[in-house]
């Protein structure tokens, strides 16, 4: 079985890359992968196994 979970990320005029690095990488360490990246409204959308 498998969750979902999506995240809003806000724009920011300096250093937007290095922003959603870091909220790749945090997701990312917590089993996340990213499923999708809706841009015009700013989400991400998580997916991973619910019983790991």
């Amino acid at each position: 079985m498998k969750e979902y979970k999506v995240v809003s990320y806000a724009l920011k005029f300096s250093g937007n890359n290095q922003h959603l690095e870091d909220i790749l990488n945090q997701h990312a360490r917590e089993g996340w992968v990213v499923k999708d990246v809706a841009e015009q409204t700013m989400r991400i959308i998580f997916e991973r196994d619910k019983n790991r």
